[in-house]
């Protein structure tokens, strides 16, 4: 569960640390936010363009988010590995192993955690950074926690953070675009749970406001995934 220490970095991340240089760096405007909700949980699913791109997520929807941080990241050694550790941990992610199986799962079922405690999850469905600006297909498990826990699934269009060696970074600008939640009713009619057709669909208003061209496979294999546990 998220901890005091936890939503205390979270602010002085957001005010201090960390905010400041997104708004400098990027410019960023966020269209939408009238989709949020007010209070309580939800889902939001946006691209993978660059690494700041869960950064400046969180930025716009002015609430902490918990993303699912792959286990490469707290098991790095020497002096850099000690501060991610310690920044992942404080900030609240949640730690994946790649491996798979039973430690995989139990990656998913932290995130439903804390869907179930009133929070936010935040989700790439791609699984990686695009490697070429277009859209990927995504894994599924975003819409399946979505359809078990019955919050909203809002789908994020994020333009402007992939770099651009041919705009200066004082010329760029960072885009959030919030769209409206998805509606998953045609996907679980009949009892019928339909969570592929449901993330294509996803995916298709993601690339819609993106303006990314959609490529119907994986960018790549992610072994471990928990949104590859059900692709």
């Amino acid at each position: 569960m998220p901890s005091l220490w936890s939503t205390l970095c979270y602010r002085l991340c957001r005010h201090v640390l960390i905010g400041p240089g997104l708004r400098l760096l990027g410019r960023p405007k966020v269209h939408g936010r009238e989709h949020l909700p007010r209070r309580g949980a939800f889902i939001v699913a946006a691209n993978h363009l660059a690494v700041l791109d869960s950064f400046y997520l969180t930025w716009a929807l002015r609430r902490q988010v918990f993303f699912l941080a792959k286990s490469d990241y707290f098991d790095r050694p020497g002096f850099r590995g000690r501060f991610q550790r310690i920044f992942f941990r404080a900030v609240g992610q949640i730690r994946v192993d790649r491996r798979g199986g039973q430690r995989a799962s139990a990656a998913l079922d932290a995130a439903t955690g804390i869907i179930d405690a009133g929070r936010v999850w935040g989700i790439h469905p791609e699984g990686t950074r695009s490697p070429d600006g277009r859209l990927y297909r995504g894994r599924t498990g975003a819409v399946r926690v979505a359809m078990a826990t019955g919050v909203p699934l809002i789908p994020v269009a994020i333009t402007g953070t992939r770099p651009d060696p041919a705009t200066p970074w004082w010329r760029r600008r960072v885009v959030v675009r919030i769209l409206a939640p998805l509606d998953l009713e045609p996907f679980t009619r009949s009892g019928a749970h339909d969570a592929r057709a449901a993330t294509d669909s996803l995916m298709r208003q993601i690339a819609a406001r993106s303006g990314q061209q959609y490529v119907d496979r994986y960018a790549k294999s992610w072994s471990g995934s928990p949104d590859e546990l059900a692709a």
